[in-house]
């Protein structure tokens, strides 16, 4: 009979419509898969070949781990590591920034005195997607995914203004859009649609693992751990 079910080689039974069906789900389903990460692997391949062939890397590196050690070797940096973009930067951000990039500092990578100039590279549509996904296949395992869910803190918020304050170095919009704050630190305007509010905390929690040489103060063990967590919904829900 057409319908009749007969046992697989393992005592299994595969026989009738229904279960065949099913069967042809789950291999179409892992044929997508496999066809999507080929596609991905692709991609970030091209995009590691468009990162070299517009001289990305004389800039930026992005073979981990963290490289300087030394104040010297950090100082003679050209632009920030890009070792673990893909945990630190929102994708969608990222491509639009590649294709029209704006200054993200106010003062010049490694400068306290030097206004930055701007007129980073700009890449075609095709480069920046591809770039895109090379540098998203750049993670740090010290970054935990859902650690961190964006929402309002006060706790936060306070210490961020008031207690630390993060605003003598880091420029935020209040509600009404008006920017204010320091210089010497990257924006902070626009953060929530720019960085991993995962990476935010990752960031607090453990600095050194990104950057051993840094301008920035170390707040873990000043800090709780919760309050960090506090400080990092904050950062992430600024616009």
């Amino acid at each position: 009979m057409a319908d009749e079910k007969s046992p697989g080689p393992s005592g299994l039974n595969f026989g009738g419509a229904k279960s065949m069906r099913l069967i042809f789900s789950i291999i179409t389903g892992i044929g997508l898969i496999a066809a999507t990460a080929s596609d991905s692997w692709a991609d970030a391949a091209a995009g590691k070949a468009a990162f070299e062939a517009k001289k990305c890397n004389e800039c930026h590196y992005t073979d981990g781990p963290a490289k300087e050690k030394s104040i010297a070797e950090q100082l003679a940096k050209k632009g920030p590591e890009l070792w673990y973009a893909g945990s630190k930067f929102q994708k969608p951000w990222l491509q639009a920034w590649l294709v029209d990039p704006k200054p993200i500092r106010s003062l010049k990578y490694n400068s306290l005195t030097e206004k930055n100039a701007g007129g980073h590279p700009k890449l075609s549509g095709g480069d920046a997607g591809n770039v895109t996904d090379f540098l998203m296949s750049k993670t740090s395992g010290e970054v935990k995914a859902g650690t961190i869910k964006p929402k309002k803190s006060l706790k936060g918020k306070k210490i961020f203004n008031k207690k630390m304050p993060c605003t003598g170095c880091h420029q935020s919009a209040n509600k009404k859009g008006k920017v204010s704050g320091g210089f010497s630190g990257p924006t902070l305007v626009g953060v929530s649609k720019r960085l991993n509010p995962d990476w935010i905390y990752a960031y607090l929690a453990n600095p050194t693992h990104f950057k051993p040489f840094k301008a920035m103060p170390t707040f873990a063990g000043i800090l709780k751990d919760k309050d960090l967590k506090n400080v990092a919904k904050h950062v992430s829900k600024l616009k």
